[in-house]
């Protein structure tokens, strides 16, 4: 059977968890909810909490481009000083 390589790295990267928190599922807990804390963006934990952040974001970029000056800037006259 062929293996996924990404599945590997998932386990591997579960395991090496479990290993540092000496198995203990409340220890492996603990450290992932401070590591969460750390984060400094929001935290989204599933598929609708991605769409509204998405759309947030949409509409954030869609204000400040509003903002944004439109207009192409003036031709600056050459130097006549020569």
């Amino acid at each position: 059977m062929k293996t996924n390589p990404l599945l590997e790295e998932l386990w591997q990267v579960k395991d090496d968890l479990a290993r540092e928190a000496g198995y203990d599922m409340n220890r492996i807990f603990a450290e992932l909810r401070a590591a969460e804390a750390q984060q400094p963006g929001p935290l989204i934990r599933s598929a609708e909490d991605l769409r509204r952040y998405v759309a947030e974001e949409e509409r954030r970029h869609e204000a400040a481009s509003a903002l944004a000056l439109k207009e192409e800037p003036q031709p600056v006259p050459p130097d006549r000083t020569g």
